[in-house]
């Protein structure tokens, strides 16, 4: 194994932490014959031990092993897998090294342990090639990179020749991308010791537009701008505006559900991170996905600036706003920086300035969103039709008019009527008469 690990060419760049290093340099120790056979065995069962933890948090199954090649395959950002992201499988004298490297894949999916596990006495490597994993719910994993990384597995596992290997790995890139990017749908900014880093959100609400009752025109015009943008039209920012629990964050959330299997990707930043903004968009800028960065209940205070940041990115710094990046926002008021009435008073001030050019000032953040959409709290009649629509998908057997009179109850002690409020509502009496089955 070490010999074929150490002519990869494409696939050198692998994460420090890869298990495939390791193991190549045990099974050379093992090869040469001079070890100390408990030290090997402990350094196998480490690296076990490793792939036992990526499996799980993978949700892998069956080979392992097997699954664990393929990840690599898949996580492996560099030139080759980026342009066969963007262009598929590509001519060109590298397609010499990626032959290369995909018969050395197809030999290692091959790989015989069984004379290092009679020589050793253990039987672990067997037992990874043929393991049943114990089912798992979906927020404990990401099941859409779990099954898109078995399907390949499975696929390699038949491929007779490199060839075929090359035509399975660059279907894959083309169609659903490489890296964190391509396997994942949300992502977060954090910040390690040093710099900026965009990292996935691995449990996403699995929510779609349906699930949102009501609020149909509202959905509509979210839709068409979004399905503008995922097909290389023109498309705008957009601010969903209104009152608290009526399903702004909702909508977003199901949007990129619905077409992330179009290149849709998402970056959640908080207001604190706006001057990452600039980073953020020069990473994701030359990748073959749409992304839109949401901000989630937009507002700004008198004394904060941060608003200045997003103003520049949106639509007045020097440098275009790249066509593949879209800004989605919600706020529970459609001025998103305070206004008071001070602001109001056309005066001039000591230092000359109108304060009519204060209003101008807040306002020009709004006017940055080409879209913007208002979500308002239902009316009583309205509320009431939520609540039976959850009720009738949620399985609750109640009489409208006893279901109407607790909903009622239950909203003037709950903060007043919203579609947020009616689930709330119907989660409340679901645990209730769970507790009395029980």
């Amino acid at each position: 194994m070490h010999k074929l690990v150490s002519k990869l060419v494409i696939y050198r760049n692998l994460p420090e932490d890869n298990l495939l290093f390791p193991l190549a340099d045990i099974c050379a120790e093992f090869a040469g014959g001079n070890y100390n056979k408990e030290a090997l065995i402990t350094r196998i069962y480490d690296q076990i031990h490793k792939l036992l933890d990526v499996a799980t948090v993978n949700g892998f199954n069956k080979n392992l092993w097997h699954n664990y090649l393929t990840y690599l395959l898949v996580s492996c950002e560099n030139p080759f897998s980026i342009t066969c992201e963007k262009e598929g499988a590509c001519y060109g004298t590298v397609n010499q090294f990626a032959y290369s490297d995909f018969q050395i894949i197809k030999e290692l999916f091959d790989y015989d342990f069984a004379p290092m596990e009679k020589a050793l006495g253990i039987n672990c490597f067997s037992v990874i090639c043929n393991y049943q994993s114990v089912p798992k719910k979906e927020r404990r994993y990401n099941k859409n990179i779990s099954e898109k990384v078995q399907a390949l597995s499975a696929a390699i596992e038949e491929a007779q020749s490199a060839e075929a290997i090359y035509s399975l790995v660059t279907g894959f890139y083309k169609d659903f991308g490489v890296g964190k990017l391509g396997l994942n749908k949300a992502f977060r900014i954090v910040h390690p010791e040093s710099g900026m880093e965009i990292v996935p959100i691995s449990n996403t609400e699995n929510i779609v537009l349906d699930d949102l009752i009501g609020y149909e025109i509202q959905k509509q015009r979210l839709i068409d701008n979004t399905e503008a943008f995922v097909k290389g039209r023109k498309a705008n920012n957009v601010l969903l505006f209104g009152d608290s629990g009526t399903g702004k964050s909702t909508s977003i959330k199901a949007i990129l559900n619905q077409y992330y299997p179009q290149g849709l990707r998402m970056i959640e930043v908080y207001k604190h991170q706006f001057q990452d903004l600039s980073a953020v968009i020069a990473e994701i800028k030359n990748r073959n996905y749409r992304f839109i960065i949401y901000m989630d209940d937009l507002s700004f205070e008198d004394f904060e600036i941060e608003y200045k940041y997003l103003k520049a990115i949106i639509e007045g710094g020097l440098e275009v706003r790249p066509d593949n990046i879209l800004i989605y926002a919600t706020s529970n008021r459609r001025n998103l920086i305070n206004e008071t009435w001070k602001d109001r008073q056309d005066v001039v001030t000591e230092n000359g300035i109108h304060k009519s050019d204060t209003i101008q000032e807040k306002m020009s953040l709004v006017n940055r969103f080409g879209c913007t959409i208002y979500y308002g709290q239902p009316d009583q009649k309205e509320y009431f039709a939520i609540v039976d629509e959850l009720a009738k998908r949620q399985g609750v057997a109640m009489s409208a008019e006893e279901l109407h009179l607790e909903a009622k109850r239950f909203e003037l002690q709950h903060g007043g009527i919203s579609g947020r409020t009616a689930q709330q509502f119907i989660n409340y009496v679901l645990g209730v008469r769970e507790a009395e089955k029980n």
